[in-house]
């Protein structure tokens, strides 16, 4: 299982870890940490050296209830800090998180390497046809409303059913438009409640009928943190936890915030498989 990311074949069949880079002021964990020049790129430098394959960077802060972004605000946040990304570290794998067809197709024409978006077209028609112009890796989120309205919209018939029907539908009409490289995002936190991002990290394999790479974004979320009765910043071991068992249901992407306690997941993963396999 590849994808092809400016010229560069990625393997997925091992995982990899996107590092999160967050450009917002009010982010659920890290918001307004990562604002000036020098921050950024010792903070990109230190999850590349720690092992991350992709650098995920997004500047609309999509937790429940935030605040909109003009698509001008999210440019000047965006554009400036990939050029700086890109002319430090020419080789890196930028992912940019915007579901506006303008942020990514300026992004993409400065060197971005693929879209991540959580709407998986839906909040912009025009999406879907960017991402088929550049033939770049477009990573699918489900999602029901936008970050303003999500929370009120947790109401599934059933819920993996209405998923998977969901991605059955993103996935055609990306196919029709001739996009190759899709990765699916069951889109952990976003118009589910805790109980039903558990059902669905529970029943997370199934979502490998689509025979598409899944990325798990589960990274210090409330999903952990409330269930465990504490906050975002002491959610690392419970995002740890929780990786392992996404890994272990086959997901072949991790979205994080904390670069090397993911790579280790992912090694103790992979010696686990090989014993189970000798």
């Amino acid at each position: 299982m590849t994808i092809n990311c400016k010229g560069h074949i990625i393997d997925l069949s091992v995982p990899k870890v996107m590092g999160i880079l967050n450009l917002t002021p009010d982010s659920f964990y890290d918001g307004g940490k990562f604002i000036q020049k020098k921050a950024i790129l010792s903070h990109v430098e230190k999850m590349l050296n720690e092992g991350a394959t992709f650098i995920d960077m997004g500047a609309y802060s999509s937790r429940p209830g935030a605040e909109h972004v003009s698509e001008e605000e999210e440019l000047n946040r965006i554009l400036p800090v990939v050029a700086s990304v890109l002319q430090e570290f020419p080789e890196a794998l930028l992912s940019i998180d915007t579901f506006r067809s303008k942020i990514a197709s300026n992004c993409l024409e400065a060197g971005a390497a693929m879209i991540n978006d959580i709407s998986a077209g839906r909040l912009d028609s025009q999406m879907l046809p960017t991402i088929a112009q550049f033939k770049v890796p477009y990573i699918m989120m489900h999602m029901r409303g936008n970050p303003q309205t999500m929370s009120q919209q947790t109401e599934y018939d059933h819920l993996l059913i209405d998923i998977k029907k969901y991605f059955s539908e993103r996935i055609a009409f990306a196919n029709a438009l001739g996009i190759i490289d899709l990765i699916i995002d069951p889109g952990f936190g976003f118009a589910k409640s805790i109980d039903q991002n558990y059902e669905l990290l529970a029943k997370l394999e199934l979502f490998q009928d689509f025979g598409r790479p899944l990325l798990a974004g589960l990274s210090r979320k409330s999903m952990i943190y409330k269930t465990l009765k504490t906050n975002a910043k002491k959610a690392l071991n419970g995002t740890t936890a929780l990786n392992m068992v996404a890994l272990g249901k086959g997901a072949n992407i991790l979205r994080v915030h904390d670069v090397k306690e993911a790579v280790e997941c992912v090694k103790l993963t992979e010696q686990l498989k090989r014993e189970l396999i000798s």
